[in-house]
């Protein structure tokens, strides 16, 4: 049987949310971390979807972060020494069609941000192009939605566990926080979203798995995660 491997991309918060995850379960994997953008041909050589992440846990296979997620929750437990047990898959039995929405919000949240970074990284920005302005008019809508399905202050968005939806929503929020978008998501507006965010960030699995920004030219990271460009060398 095959040792237990992910291949990620350094920016990308869907990849940061699975790391966080195998950290969180106490996991060890390989780090096949791609920090420039390969060509095609490799990238098919690991999914169909020519994305990462990619997880190798003996012969299982899986791409599509949502589900690597889902199958790591519900193959492994770990109880947290933080005081959050962490949600046994992607939600409760009685409750999994509100819980799958909860996250596929969230992905919705997360696709939007990547898909504006994406196109600031060809040059284009935010109100040059209309696709990229729905996908930022949708924040306010969603961030609304997900305040109102966290059931009170202090809890995530399912209560007494650290679930794949408080991982996910951080790291998004996150991605969109510490990248120069143009896209001001005015978390502050939010009061339980940003109590749930700002308590993840002291976890010690968010902590080991920090925010690195990343767009074409960025060759590696020095001691305060600040980007190295390959023309700075």
């Amino acid at each position: 049987m095959s040792k237990r491997a992910l291949l990620f991309t350094t920016g990308s918060p869907f990849a940061r949310a699975v790391r966080i995850t195998l950290d969180e379960l106490g996991l060890e994997y390989e780090r096949r971390e791609e920090i420039t953008t390969p060509s095609a041909e490799d990238r098919a050589q690991s999914s169909p979807t020519l994305q990462v992440p990619t997880l190798w846990d003996g012969e299982v296979r899986l791409w599509e972060s949502g589900l690597i997620v889902e199958y790591l929750l519900s193959t492994y437990k770990v109880d947290s020494d933080e005081g959050m047990p962490l949600c046994r898959g992607i939600g409760r039995e009685e409750e999994i069609w509100r819980d799958r929405l909860v996250l596929s919000t969230i992905q919705t949240l997360g696709t939007a941000a990547t898909t504006i970074s994406q196109m600031k990284w060809g040059g284009v920005a935010i109100g040059e192009h209309a696709y990229l302005v729905r996908s930022a008019d949708r924040y306010p809508y969603l961030l609304e939605w997900l305040e109102n399905e966290i059931p009170e202050a202090g809890s995530g968005f399912i209560a007494n566990v650290l679930s794949a939806q408080d991982i996910f929503f951080a790291c998004h929020i996150d991605f969109v926080l510490n990248r120069p978008l143009g896209l001001d998501p005015m978390i502050e507006n939010f009061p339980k979203l940003s109590e749930l965010v700002a308590r993840l960030r002291e976890r010690k699995s968010f902590e080991s798995n920090p925010i690195l920004w990343w767009e074409p030219g960025v060759i590696g990271y020095g001691p305060n995660n600040e980007p190295v460009y390959k023309e700075k060398l």
